[in-house]
């Protein structure tokens, strides 16, 4: 799934190559929106919220926003008007048309649109978000600590108490902290740290389209522990393991060197 980097920067594509246009055109390729049609309204502005995409968009009939997320493997791209198309056109879920630029939501997760209103049924659930002007360090840092016996892995994950981690950056900063993914929240010696090392990771990476936590941006280099099961660490050469972790049917693939990160023991590096 994305991490929220990503969906900044989707948002970033969509908030400079649509906004203040008039929508010549809309496709929505959704049972539940099959017949809506936007066409006359102007695109004010588009949004990250965590790994949540919304557009604003005003028309005569009121101020809407398109609820988009991207899920596992979704995308959104922007191409000249009638050029072609880098993916499938039966992976298109939304299509957007003005007179300078087509933009297509393929394989979104979620489709939906909604009064501006009620945007907060959507997104209101969120805790502070890493890459928003929202950010709050002490209220992420609070609601993490709510459970303090909870998996550090699944408190990362769980974008109500922070939004942006995914499941690339759990697994870097739990190496990066020399923390078990397993650890109970509680017992991570310096979670502050931690969170800030998070703001740092994706504030870092959102300007590229490549992501890096180790700072070397070569193919095979860009991870500390990440999809690296079987190789050796990089700091001590032990095997990196791999898991899945938790709750039944939303299980992770999880990765950690059992010699920097054991478990049982937290310590930041």
């Amino acid at each position: 799934m994305p991490e929220g980097d990503t969906v900044y920067r989707a948002a970033r594509l969509l908030d400079r190559r649509l906004s203040g246009q008039q929508l010549l055109g809309t496709d929505f390729r959704v049972p539940q929106l099959a017949t809506t049609d936007l066409a006359g309204a102007t695109v004010l502005e588009t949004v990250s919220r965590g790994k949540h995409l919304l557009t604003r968009i005003a028309g005569a009939d009121g101020a809407w926003t398109l609820h988009t997320h991207l899920k596992m493997e979704g995308a959104w791209r922007v191409y000249e008007p009638g050029g072609r198309w880098k993916r499938p056109a039966h992976q298109a879920r939304v299509v957007l048309r003005t007179a300078r630029a087509e933009a297509v939501g393929f394989s979104l997760g979620i489709v939906e649109l909604l009064p501006r209103e009620r945007e907060h049924e959507v997104v209101g659930h969120l805790g502070p978000d890493l890459l928003g002007p929202d950010w709050d360090e002490q209220e992420a840092l609070h609601r993490l600590l709510d459970d303090p016996a909870r998996p550090l892995s699944e408190a990362l994950l769980d974008q109500s108490r922070l939004a942006g981690i995914g499941n690339m950056y759990m697994a870097e900063l739990c190496f990066t902290s020399g923390v078990h993914p397993r650890t109970p929240v509680g017992e991570v010696a310096d979670l502050r740290r931690l969170v800030r090392r998070a703001k740092q990771m994706l504030e870092l990476n959102k300007e590229r389209p490549v992501q890096s936590t180790t700072g070397d941006l070569r193919e095979r280099e860009r991870m500390w522990v990440y999809r690296r099961d079987k190789r050796p660490c990089r700091r001590c050469r032990t095997p990196i393991e791999v898991d899945m972790t938790g709750p039944e049917g939303r299980e992770r693939a999880t990765y950690w060197c059992p010699s920097c990160q054991p478990a049982g023991f937290s310590t930041d590096r």
